[in-house]
Order: C-alpha cells, then sequence, then structure tokens
C-alpha cells in the first residue's frame, strides 16, 4: 500500500514538467491483464469505468493490481459526479479522468469533489487510500500536493471554453478523446475528417500557447500513430486499449497464417 508521506506521483511531476508519459486503456478487468500491460513498460493505467463493464466492487482491486505492478492507477469516472469520483479515490487511485468537460464551471466541480475543504467540497471517508483510517491527516496532504485531475475534452463545446477550463486551479491536464469529439461535431469516428482535425489543431494551439500538459488517446495499437502525437508536443498519451492490443495483433498473426497457407 502506498505511504503517503513519501511518495511523489511520478506522473504528477512529469505533467508539471511537461515531460513525456504514455500509459494505456484498461477495460478488461483482469489481474492477468493488468501484469502484462504492466511488463510492457506502460507508466499508468486507466481503469475505464465509463464505458467498460467493470463495477465498482472490481476497482479497488485493479488499483492494488496496477500500483503493485509499479503503474500509477487513474480512473476514467463513469461521469463528473461526487459519489463516484470519491468512491474510487477512496479506494487508493492516483487520479482520476473526468469525461465530457465543457466549460470551467463542470472543471470546477470535478475539482471539488476531489479536494476536501476548504480547497474542495469532497466528504470524508476511510478506506484503502487513508490506510482504512489510520494516516487520513497524511493522506489529505497527499491530496493536496499529488492527485492527478485530468479533463477530458471530448465535446466541441470543450474546445470552445478550453482556455477558461486549462484555468480551473486544480486541473492537471487534459486528454483528447477523438471518437466523442467527432461525434459532437456530427462525424462519429471520422476523426481524420478535416472538420474535426481543425478543432484538434485549435486544441493543439491553445494548450500549448498555454503551456499546458496536452493529452491525447491513441485508439490504435499501432505505435506510429502515437509517434506523431509525441512529434506534435503532447506529452500524456494513453497509446491503445488493452483489447486492441489482444485483437489487433490476433488477427494480424491469424491473417498472415492464412495466407501462408493458400
Amino acid at each position: 500500500m502506498k505511504n503517503f508521506v513519501i511518495e511523489h506521483s511520478p506522473l504528477k511531476k512529469k505533467l508539471n514538467a511537461g515531460e513525456l508519459s504514455i500509459g494505456s486503456w484498461l477495460t478488461i478487468p483482469s489481474q492477468s491483464v493488468v501484469e502484462i500491460l504492466g511488463s510492457a513498460g506502460f507508466e499508468w493505467l486507466v481503469i475505464d469505468l465509463e464505458h467498460a463493464p467493470i463495477g465498482i466492487e472490481s476497482v479497488v482491486n485493479l488499483i492494488g493490481h496496477i500500483q503493485g505492478n509499479g503503474m500509477q492507477a487513474l480512473v476514467r469516472v463513469s461521469q463528473n459526479e461526487e459519489v463516484v469520483i470519491k468512491r474510487v479515490l477512496d479506494a487508493g487511485a492516483d487520479g482520476i479522468i473526468v469525461p465530457m468537460i465543457k466549460n470551467k464551471d463542470e472543471a470546477q466541480r470535478a475539482v471539488n469533489f476531489v479536494k476536501y475543504p476548504p480547497e474542495g467540497k469532497r466528504g470524508v471517508g476511510l478506506n484503502r487510500a487513508q490506510k482504512y483510517g489510520t494516516e487520513f491527516k497524511k493522506y489529505k496532504k497527499w491530496v493536496d500536493k499529488e492527485v492527478v485531475i485530468v479533463a477530458q475534452i471530448e465535446h466541441i463545446e470543450a474546445v470552445d471554453n478550453l482556455e477558461e477550463i486549462l484555468a480551473v486551479n486544480g486541473i492537471d491536464g487534459i486528454i483528447v478523446g477523438p471518437y466523442d469529439l467527432s461525434a459532437s461535431m456530427g462525424y462519429p469516428g471520422e476523426y481524420d475528417r478535416i472538420e474535426v482535425q481543425k478543432a484538434l489543431n485549435r486544441v493543439d494551439t491553445i494548450t500549448k500557447n498555454l503551456k499546458k500538459p496536452l493529452g491525447f488517446h491513441v485508439i490504435e495499437s499501432d505505435h506510429n500513430k502515437t509517434l506523431e502525437k509525441i512529434n506534435k508536443g503532447y506529452t500524456f498519451l494513453a497509446f491503445s486499449i488493452d483489447f486492441f492490443f489482444l485483437g489487433d495483433m490476433a488477427r494480424k498473426e491469424m491473417e498472415n497464417l492464412k495466407n501462408k497457407l493458400q
């Protein structure tokens, strides 16, 4: 279990310094999947509560497996809602990604749900994060300095309001969700379309001008796609998804085998 007195979040440090950090997305609630991804060298994993069939009961175990395999555990919560945010944090998550943030009020609401008074409005509960009631004061200090809060930018309204979102104290960075962003513009999944690319370029420009961490969820399991984002200055990158790493390799090698059998 984490010692909140001496531990400093490597991800928080990299976000503050504008350094590259690469993680991935966890949708299969399995210890084995966590261990396999850990062996690949990812720095963090995002447990997806928004779209994956993962219940809150599984979160504490997944967080423990992720941290036990040398990675940091982030949770994309199901929505910008008080109870789910404090439950995953009380379970020991290193930070959260909040979906569908569209404006500064929603960004501030997320921060309030993470931070204890007087900085925020989070209710006090005792669980794994607080070492089951033995180290609440130490955990509170850790939250003040080390917890990671990322706003997911996945709607055209968020692009229009990006400067004010990034100005909210407590937001450590953003991560672009290309599928929903394209959908909000009427082109679901067509994130290579010129209109969507223009919106993405606006995100790039605004974020870089404000010297804030720029994140993106690269859906494809092709490392070249992630390299493209690195070369464009993205520093907080989620590289693909567990089922794409599994499925893409299986489909590719089966196709190769079938071709050689013809």
